[in-house]
């Protein structure tokens, strides 16, 4: 039997008994359910499988990248199987598919400048930030969503601008020319989108803005936002009032986070999914963490770590009690005993009773969420599950029929959800069943969604069948983290507890400047406790608290069981 090799061991656990005692029966008595076919099957990871790994991520991304670059910059989007540049939809105002999150402003360019650097091409990003400088410009008649804009734009160019001027992560680079462009930019950018607020008049953004003149005339544009739109600009925005002095940006972004809070059910304490805008009374009482609603619950956890704000955390803490309440459906632990395998529904924000039988794909970066709060045991079990849609159909679907078990929507955009909660739970846990997790993705968007220019959304997971789309977060985000997953020496990697990951994957360095004094007594001490994770059993080194059940259904998949026979040590440094 084989276990982890010691180059992916990296901590000592010198309190674990012989190798050989590591069976399935040993799992069971500490409280972790493993079968041994699990053991064999996923305990081990090739370092080759690693680098061949690495180094196909990377070509991916390159051939993605470039083609973007040679047919469609300065447009915001590439359309990879006709070689060719996506900007607005001119001719049809209202097609906010495409509207929203394409503005005329090089997106794809932006939302990629942090992803060339950790990929490794610094020569790349200096000549991307030049031409960003040169060319992009927010002086646009375009109507964009604000959250949209908020996190791929903003957040990409305040990235950059971040990783310019912080040294500690990336030391070798270094721009003599730059002067802060990019800020300014960010700043511009931040000064059109406020305008969403002078349209409501309870606090909570209008949804969309023109870039040149503000909230539209039709009173329909201003009338419904979602609960993520609405409540997750903290960081950004929070982000750019400290880097430009400007406190405006962060003290509208946290209003709107606590007027949606405050509008909460009196009896479940749940979000709905839809505000009106105008009025605060919830257009839809669909409550869940999934489209329309995560980044909101993220952002809470995340303001409190940029910021240092107990009252984001006050909020995330009482949010996610009760989510767990009403949301999370199946036993209390993992599926074990015969019980049913946890995930996350969605329900009546004020009765709590489930709609809807189905759960969608976004929800598949919940998990990283727990984790962040230390919740593992959780945020395993539910990666869980929509692991093994996956494995179903080489993708995720937009929604998945849980009742039914079959995709309900079967678009697969080429998201990065998955992707992410794969690369945090491996950095969390170091289990090589990640890295089996993270392969088997990339070869399945390899096969399944690369074209003659790039790689496309997948139409339909059931058929194959593709659009000629492929959006900005697939470069900034899906890549960014499978790259990240196999390349262990990143500098993201090593200097890990440095950075914080926004919700489109740009990462932004934590300085203890951010952190303002919230909360405090009289005395300058807190007064709040300190918050604190659970500690993670070194066991999930080696076995993950899931059901044999669930194990033994990917023994039905072909995967490629690594071959023994080549050198690796065994066991523990």
């Amino acid at each position: 039997m084989h276990i982890v090799p010691s180059s992916i061991l990296l901590i000592p656990l010198l309190s674990f008994p012989a190798v050989s005692s590591l069976t399935s029966a040993f799992f069971k008595q500490n409280g972790i359910p493993v079968s041994n076919y699990s053991l064999n099957t996923f305990g081990y990871f090739p370092a080759r499988w690693r680098e061949e790994s690495k180094q196909m991520v990377k070509q991916m991304f390159y051939f993605a990248y470039d083609n973007y670059m040679q047919h469609a910059w300065p447009k915001d989007e590439l359309n990879p199987i006709d070689c060719c540049g996506r900007g607005p939809d001119w001719k049809n105002p209202e097609n906010i598919n495409i509207n929203d999150v394409l503005g005329n402003f090089s997106l794809t360019l932006v939302d990629s400048l942090d992803s060339l650097i950790i990929f490794g091409n610094i020569t790349e990003f200096y000549r991307a930030v030049g031409l960003v400088i040169d060319t992009v410009s927010f002086d646009q008649d375009v109507t964009v969503q604000v959250f949209e804009t908020t996190i791929r734009m903003m957040g990409g160019l305040l990235s950059a601008h971040l990783l310019l001027n912080d040294t500690r992560v990336f030391p070798h680079i270094h721009l003599p020319t730059y002067q802060n462009e990019l800020l300014t930019l960010a700043a511009d950018l931040g000064e059109r989108l406020t305008w969403a607020f002078e349209g409501s008049p309870t606090g909570i953004p209008c949804p969309r803005v023109n870039l040149q003149q503000g909230v539209p005339t039709n009173k329909e544009s201003c009338r419904t936002n979602c609960l993520a739109g609405a409540g997750s600009l903290s960081v950004e925005w929070g982000l750019l009032s400290q880097l430009t002095g400007e406190e405006r940006y962060g003290r509208l972004a946290k209003e709107a986070v606590k007027n949606l809070w405050k509008r909460r059910s009196a009896t479940t304490g749940l979000l709905g999914n839809t505000i009106d805008v105008q009025t605060g009374a919830w257009a839809d009482s669909l409550s869940g963490v999934g489209a329309g609603m995560d980044s909101y619950y993220e952002y809470l956890l995340k303001a409190y770590i940029l910021f240092g704000d107990d009252e984001y955390l006050d909020i995330w803490t009482d949010a996610n009690s009760n989510s767990r309440i009403f949301h999370r459906f199946g036993g209390s632990d993992c599926g074990t005993n015969g019980t049913i395998h946890p995930f996350y529904v969605n329900v009546h924000m004020q009765t709590g009773n489930t709609i809807g039988t189905w759960i969608d794909s976004l929800g598949a970066a919940f998990p990283a969420v727990q984790l962040l709060a230390g919740d593992t045991a959780d945020a395993i079990c539910l990666h869980h599950y929509y692991a093994e849609i996956w494995q179903r159909y080489g993708a995720l679907p937009e929604r998945f029929d849980v009742q039914h078990e079959k995709a309900h929507i079967p678009l697969y955009p080429l998201r990065p959800e998955l992707a992410e909660s794969t690369y945090f739970l491996y950095r969390a846990t170091k289990n090589p069943f990640y890295l089996h997790i993270g392969r088997n993705m990339v070869k399945s968007i390899e096969a399944m969604a690369k074209v003659k220019c790039g790689y496309a959304t997948v139409h339909s997971v059931l058929d194959g069948t593709l659009e000629d789309r492929m959006e900005s977060f697939f470069l900034s985000e899906t890549l960014k983290y499978l790259y990240l997953l196999f390349d262990e020496e990143n500098p993201v990697n090593v200097h890990e507890e440095k950075l914080l990951f926004t919700t489109e994957g740009h990462i932004i360095p934590l300085r203890a400047q951010y952190h303002k004094s919230f909360s405090k007594s009289s005395d300058g001490s807190s007064t709040k406790a300190l918050y604190s994770c659970r500690a993670l059993s070194s066991l999930y080194r080696y076995a993950l608290p899931i059901d044999e059940l669930y194990w033994r259904n990917y023994s039905e998949i072909p995967w490629q069981v690594p071959s023994f026979s080549e050198p690796n040590q065994c066991g523990l440094v």
